[in-house]
């Protein structure tokens, strides 16, 4: 995968520092800057940026699972009309990812139509992945954050003030189980799936489809008699595993060759997915054509790069988690 190197955009496979002894290791984030309703400190108690109406851009794909969470939590926190919006094309090319027409991106930087340039931008020297999420800073110029659980995070929380917004999907009272189904999920099912795609050895692979399956089945046993992850409410742990399942069925189990069982074949974790997708606007954060289009494109695991026709999805079908009781999403204060 290219990457930047020295701040410079430089073609083909070179991203070999995610590969360690076979197996898929993600690059960490490196801009992790934040914002807060008034600019107090961060929760480590760093400076940050203070909240306000449209000086904050996120930079996403559809493509994308950790910029689906981002995606999410601005049309939960109804932040449409405060911070904007710029969708790249689902296919990772040599290019990178790539807007389909020019950004405008600030007074500082000019227009644009690739998405490392929001990297340079940032840091004239920068070596490494591009990613999405990008949470951008207009004003400055600049990224604030490219870590996807910080940006969902402060989307939770920065802006209430400028929305009057009081959901809170990471509640004091929960955040002891939501950090828990965060720990796992993220290691063997949002990870996970990128360690099955990604790994070149036998015994790599196997390590994390065995992990990955595991904790499916854990999930739907769980989920048989819990309504969401933490109980009767749902928060940022359900959100941050509908990205991976919703992609699971049409991209992951035959790209990825996570193909021991479909979603659709565990009963709770297709109703659970249903009720999900089918909350009030996250159907529109969802496009099943650009998850096909992105990963079956990738020469590194679809060498003809053909795009599958199917599979036929149920995503609008009725669910039955009525069945259990559910109080929604909680509210702050």
């Amino acid at each position: 995968m290219p990457q930047l190197v020295n701040g410079v955009w430089v073609k083909g496979d070179i991203a070999a520092s995610e590969i360690r002894n076979g197996a898929f290791h993600r690059e960490p984030t490196r801009f992790r800057g934040w914002i807060t309703p008034n600019g107090e400190a961060d929760p480590q108690g760093e400076p940050a940026r203070p909240a306000e109406a449209g000086r904050y851009h996120l930079y996403v794909s559809y493509l994308c699972p950790w910029a689906s969470r981002a995606l999410i939590f601005r049309t939960l926190k109804g932040l449409e009309g405060v911070v904007g919006l710029s969708v790249a094309g689902p296919i990772l090319g040599e290019d990178g990812w790539v807007y389909p027409s020019d950004e405008d991106a600030g007074p500082v930087l000019p227009r644009f139509r690739h998405h490392h340039e929001l990297y340079t931008a940032s840091d004239p020297a920068y070596t490494g992945k591009v990613s999405v999420p990008v949470l951008w800073d207009r004003r400055e110029g600049r990224i604030v954050n490219n870590e996807s659980a910080d940006i969902i995070r402060i989307l939770n929380s920065a802006f209430d003030g400028l929305t009057g917004n009081r959901l809170d999907l990471y509640p004091a009272f929960l955040r002891a189980d939501i950090d828990r189904w965060n720990g796992l999920i993220y290691e063997t099912v949002n990870n996970g799936v990128y360690r099955c795609g990604f790994a070149k050895s036998q015994e790599s692979y196997d390590a994390a489809f065995d992990a990955l399956f595991g904790t499916l089945d854990r999930l739907e046993a769980h989920l048989s008699s819990s309504r969401y992850l933490a109980g009767e409410w749902l928060t940022e742990a359900d959100w941050r595993l509908f990205v991976t399942l919703v992609r699971f069925d049409p991209a992951y189990h035959g790209a990825f060759k996570c193909n021991l069982r479909r979603i659709a074949d565990y009963p709770n974790l297709s109703n659970y997915l249903r009720e999900l997708y089918q909350w009030p606007g996250i159907a529109a954060t969802v496009s099943v054509e650009a998850i096909k289009a992105g990963y079956y494109t990738n020469p590194a695991i679809n060498p003809t790069l053909i795009v599958p026709k199917g599979p036929a999805l149920d995503l609008d079908a009725s669910h039955d988690r009525d069945r259990l009781r559910g109080q929604g999403i909680p509210t702050r204060g």
